[in-house]
């Protein structure tokens, strides 16, 4: 189990760790264990040392291949050291295994090709002189076995993130340090259920998901601060990589001022994935969601990905005019009815807006922006669907005033709650944790 606390402080990105910080890897999480012991049957992870709990009880022996006996020793025992500390994968994922996963991407007809193809070159020498810490390399093991998609995903993040890294003038260390921040970013997704993941987020999200989902951001940057030696500057982006610069992202509702560098690439890099999880992927799709809510990602990094997108041949149209008007009178249903639960809530007061609303909004707003960057640009768009006001012309320009007008409704809601100096910070139980993750609303 892992004991998470979220402690928000306005004037600073990150805290130091607390007591119970200090403590989160003290038990076995029992999302990583599974995950580790379904690779373990396939991959060789030992144990580096012995393992002892808390107690001075030896629980399993130093050199030993692990196997599901482990998890039941673990159970709800503290340990001495942190149990990612004390495995290792022998045959586990490596720089030059990294670099075979980025010549397959560049193969394998990515929509990512024209942004990683110019730097292809100096991409896959750095990525062969990256330096996997043990902690990290036993996860990414783990995930490539167990959780394919996840390491899919993480080698995706990785290219993109250096790419547009090395696009924006970064010397090899900023680039380096870019590789790294894609590559780990979701390493704190091994710590929730994996029914939760991102990877699983084209269905409606609910609450009890989002309750899982906001924490793994947080978790990852804890993992990679308190059992790792990368720069401080990897686990603050990691932390900030579901952040916004309007202040509508999680964990911590951070401000631009607020987010590094590296952070606020991140956050890009992320939205840009999310928006190509469509079998009709192209970059223009991730162009247009990046753009759809003004002021929430940073402009420099944004602008890499629309000048690319820009460059690429038109596209032939797949839906038909009726399907589209479907689709936006469903999305302007839903808005309407989300707006009429958030004036209801606002008539409360901002405190009640706050405590009762702000799961049900942060819901709203999250399948909202699935559906903004995975269903509603995902079909390239011709000239029978503008005429009938679906397409590049005043149907997407009705799509984009819809997802605005939902942006604007929300933010007023938050502003009118934040001036009113509440500050409402409820605690979340997670399920299979053991533990309580605060978050400010």
């Amino acid at each position: 189990r892992l004991i998470i606390s979220h402690h928000v402080s306005g004037g600073h990105t990150m805290t130091p760790p607390t007591a119970s910080d200090r403590s989160a890897f003290g038990k076995a999480n029992p999302h990583a264990l599974a995950t580790i012991l379904e690779a373990s049957e396939t991959r060789r992870i030992i144990s580096a040392t012995d393992i002892y709990d808390i107690s001075g009880v030896k629980l399993w022996a130093g050199n030993q291949p692990v196997s599901t006996s482990l998890q039941r020793k673990l159970l709800d025992r503290e340990l001495r050291q942190p149990l990612e500390t004390s495995l290792v994968a022998e045959d586990g994922v490596s720089a030059a295994s990294l670099a075979l996963a980025f010549e397959e991407l560049l193969g394998g007809g990515s929509a990512l090709l024209p942004l990683l193809q110019p730097h292809a070159q100096r991409l896959a020498s750095l990525i062969k002189g990256l330096t996997l810490h043990p902690v990290a390399q036993l996860l990414l093991t783990a995930a490539q076995t167990a959780r394919p998609e996840h390491y899919a995903h993480a080698v995706a993040a990785m290219a993109l993130n250096g790419a547009l890294m090395a696009a924006g003038g970064g010397d090899d260390a900023a680039v380096r340090l870019a590789l790294l921040c894609g590559l780990l970013h979701d390493v704190g997704e091994m710590y929730i259920g994996p029914e939760h993941g991102e990877a699983e987020a084209d269905r409606d999200l609910d609450f009890a998901s989002y309750q899982q989902l906001v924490v793994h951001p947080h978790v990852g940057s804890l993992l990679l601060a308190q059992l790792t030696n990368y720069p401080a500057d990897v686990a603050r982006a990691v932390a900030e990589h579901h952040e916004r610069l309007d202040q509508s992202g999680y964990p911590n509702a951070l401000a631009g001022g607020q987010m590094s560098t590296q952070g606020r690439l991140l956050a890009v890099t992320e939205a840009t994935l999310n928006a190509l999880r469509s079998p009709y992927s192209h970059l223009l799709h991730a162009s247009v969601a990046l753009r759809a809510v003004p002021g929430e990602f940073d402009l420099v990094w944004v602008g890499k990905i629309t000048q690319a997108a820009s460059a690429q041949p038109p596209q032939s149209a797949v839906m038909e005019p009726e399907d589209i008007q479907q689709r936006l009178a469903a999305l302007s249903e839903v808005l309407a009815s989300a707006e009429s639960r958030v004036s209801a809530l606002a008539a409360q007061g901002p405190v009640a807006c706050v405590a009762a609303g702000a799961g049900a909004c942060r819901i709203f707003v999250g399948t909202t922006a699935h559906r903004l960057e995975r269903e509603r640009f995902v079909e390239p768009i011709g000239p029978a669907q503008r005429r009938c006001g679906g397409g590049g012309g005043t149907g997407r320009r009705a799509l984009l005033s819809l997802a605005r007008r939902a942006a604007r409704r929300f933010a007023a809601c938050g502003h009118a709650a934040s001036t009113a100096g509440a500050a409402v910070a409820r605690p979340v139980r997670l399920a299979g944790h053991g533990g309580l993750a605060t978050t400010q609303r």
